[in-house]
């Protein structure tokens, strides 16, 4: 099924937030090409092409993934560290609660999910979106190992500092990150993972 752009973005903390009041009621790194439409008058990315190139990511990650996983070590507990919006859900493409999965990258995170790699999810939201948006992961088919969300102090800290200083928590609870894979840099910066892939953002267009 054909899915439209909003003619405007959203931003997640206003998706999320009216998600919560409908409730209430009842290393390499791989880079697409940032290609965008001007159908309207001010340019945004296709919802087709925001897929096709998101899948021609997953379509390096996964071989990579593949094959790290069948080379774990002994003992080694592999995990992989995703972002949130317009990583793991698709957040900038339609209004609804819960958000659909980006399915190029749920394929890959259930491939590694159902090999024993664990999921752990790194966003900038603030901690009162916590539970809402670990249901959204789980109903979309995520198997959350972790869910980092950021607490008051954090609203005020560097996001990829932010970010990065999560991963190394994760590292240091006994895991190693084989993989990153966010849409921006802030996601991605910092080191703290074998392997970063990169999303298509188009200049900052979604978030």
């Amino acid at each position: 099924m054909t899915r439209r752009p909003w003619a405007r973005r959203i931003r997640v903390t206003t998706v999320s937030v009216a998600a919560l009041a409908a409730l209430a009621a009842p290393a390499v790194t791989a880079a697409p090409a940032e290609a965008a439409t001007t159908s309207t008058s001010s340019a945004k990315v296709d919802y087709a092409t925001w897929q096709k190139d998101c899948q021609a990511v997953m379509d390096q990650a996964l071989p990579y993934l593949k094959d790290r996983i069948a080379a774990a070590r002994p003992g080694e507990k592999q995990a992989i560290v995703l972002d949130i919006d317009n990583t793991t859900l698709e957040t900038d493409f339609g209004f609804s609660y819960p958000q659909p999965a980006n399915r190029p990258v749920l394929d890959v995170a259930r491939y590694a999910q159902e090999h024993g790699v664990s999921l752990f999810f790194v966003t900038a939201r603030p901690g009162v979106l916590y539970w809402p948006t670990e249901y959204n992961l789980a109903h979309d088919g995520y198997d959350v190992s972790g869910l980092r969300v950021r607490g008051l102090v954090d609203l005020f800290k560097d996001v990829a500092a932010y970010k990065t200083a999560q991963r190394v928590g994760i590292e240091n609870d006994g895991y190693t990150i084989i993989a990153n894979i966010g849409n921006s840099a802030t996601d991605l910066s910092g080191g703290h993972a074998e392997k970063t892939f990169k999303l298509p953002d188009y200049d900052g267009q979604l978030s």
